[in-house]
């Protein structure tokens, strides 16, 4: 189960130099008929749909579940459904909320900093048409998971490292606003939405009849056409996602071998450290040596 999380950082000298900087980043979920926002943010931060906000940041916003409602001084308002992304720019009178009788789950990422500014400025985006619809996205989703781990790790250089993770995610954004073509293949835009289901659980197995009924499919169809769109079961798909995060948690945190274990979800470090090295030809310590020896190298 994931869990809400933001921070605030404070910006030095060495981070305006970089030219890009992440003021925010932030996830959070908000069930039907919570208040919102559900976590206590910094005065100057402070949103009620009521008055508003303005900020001195820009902000991507991405809602990968639920629906709601955005306006601005722009923008007339407008209906968030999930897989949108929004835009906040400085100085521009905002607000938005998550329908009460949905609720939703959003990730967001403020920065700031002469490259953005410049980058901002220079006609990719357009503050009078904050939106873009990525759909279920698992690359993106993929990219805002990172930008939080890399800040709750804090490891030395994370300021950069989480500065080029968001220039990754203005990419890739700008890239489906400029190329974004509609899929008139009903089943496979099921299947990706159940990819994006995997992808947001990483912890451990899953059901996938549950799955499978999420997406309004019969299980026996919805195995049949995943394997057909991927070449691969749901579950090994899914076991291949929480490999790859293991991975990333191997060569980007502190985390020893049964802690990473714990956190996809593996019954034991055994059945761990087999399985890894079944898949991947090496054990997941030799991995890490290897991954540090690399680093160290360059």
């Amino acid at each position: 189960m994931k869990k809400n999380f933001f921070k605030y950082l404070n910006i030095t000298s060495v981070e305006e130099r970089w030219g890009m900087y992440v003021t925010t980043v932030g996830y959070s979920k908000v069930d039907p008929h919570d208040n919102y926002p559900n976590q206590e943010h910094p005065s100057s931060h402070h949103l009620t749909w009521n008055r508003g906000r303005i900020l001195h940041d820009y902000y991507v916003v991405f809602i990968s579940k639920g629906k709601g409602v955005y306006g601005s001084a722009l923008t007339a308002p407008a209906e968030l459904i999930e897989g949108t992304c929004f835009f906040l720019y400085p100085g521009v009178l905002h607000r938005y909320k998550p329908d009460p009788n949905v609720g939703w789950e959003e990730y967001w990422v403020g920065f700031n900093g002469v490259y953005a500014q410049q980058l901002m400025q220079s006609g990719f985006f357009n503050a009078d048409a904050p939106f873009v619809y990525l759909g279920l996205n698992k690359d993106v989703l993929i990219l805002f998971r990172a930008l939080i781990e890399c800040t709750q790790a804090s490891l030395v250089g994370y300021p950069q490292q989480i500065a080029g993770i968001t220039m990754q995610i203005l990419g890739l954004v700008n890239n489906t606003a400029m190329h974004h073509e509609l899929a008139d293949d009903p089943v496979g835009r099921l299947i990706t939405k159940a990819k994006f289901i995997m992808q947001e659980y990483l912890d451990g197995p899953m059901d996938m009849e549950a799955v499978a009924k999420e997406v309004a499919m019969s299980y026996s169809m919805f195995r049949k056409a995943f394997k057909n769109l991927t070449g691969v079961s749901p579950n090994q798909y899914h076991l291949s996602l929480r490999l790859e995060r293991a991975q990333y948690l191997l060569t980007t945190t502190i985390l020893n071998i049964s802690e990473i274990a714990d956190q996809t979800g593996f019954e034991s470090v055994f059945y761990f450290s087999k399985l890894f090295k079944k898949k991947k030809g090496i054990s997941p310590l030799l991995y890490r040596k290897n991954a540090e020896q690399e680093s160290a190298n360059q």
